[in-house]
């Protein structure tokens, strides 16, 4: 049965135990809510696609990482383009498609041997992720092709059971997503533009330093 926690420390270290667990969380970010599960453990995130209702077309899943350091779990090259983009929009709203390293179960990878990476500036999503030890999944806690949920009671209504706890932090902001680049292609290539404009993801692609 679903149960509701708050964002005190108490209820972080239980949230952490489920996903440490094989679990499934949702929690708030800067924007909506996120279903959050262990990224290695390939039955948990087997468990959101289902339950997201996800098809393999929906392209990889999201990992949101504490620091840059986590990156190299992850990923297997980073371009140039991409480090300029990651010293200056992280911590923040820029999700960033990486070539994904071997050890990355192809059920978050959609089969595409890509990844998606976020450094999130949101300091409770940060607490999550300390609590935990480690990256979490952070796609969106909705069916796919219905409509982002901004409260825990919206997360109720979509996914029901589903998951395993809610971390209850009120309305989120809702607005717009990250922006999505991808940087497995030369030059890498704006996949949707969110809160970083594309003229701005462009114009630091195409710098260079001094």
């Amino acid at each position: 049965m679903t149960t509701s926690r708050d964002l005190s420390e108490p209820s972080l270290r239980e949230a952490a135990a489920i996903v440490r667990g094989g679990g499934i969380i949702a929690f708030p970010t800067e924007t909506f809510y996120g279903l959050g599960a262990h990224p290695f453990d390939a039955r948990a995130v087997q468990r959101i696609v289902e339950l997201k209702d996800r098809s393999l077309r929906a392209g990889p899943i999201l990992v949101l990482i504490r620091s840059r350091a986590d990156l190299a779990a992850f990923v297997s090259e980073i371009t140039p383009a991409a480090e300029r983009l990651m010293d200056a929009c992280w911590p923040g709203p820029l999700t960033l498609v990486f070539r994904a390293s071997a050890a990355v179960p192809s059920v978050l990878t959609a089969g595409t041997g890509t990844i998606g990476v976020r450094l999130p500036a949101h300091p409770d999503v940060q607490r999550l992720l300390e609590a935990v030890g480690g990256p979490l999944t952070g796609t969106s806690a909705n069916r796919s092709g219905r409509p982002p949920a901004t409260t825990a009671e919206d997360v109720v209504r979509t996914l029901g059971d589903g998951v395993d706890a809610i971390l209850d932090g009120g309305v989120t902001p809702g607005g717009l997503a990250s922006t999505v680049v991808d940087t497995t292609v030369t030059p890498p290539r704006v996949i949707r533009e969110g809160r970083v404009p594309a003229a701005a993801v462009l114009a630091i692609i195409n710098s260079r330093a001094a």
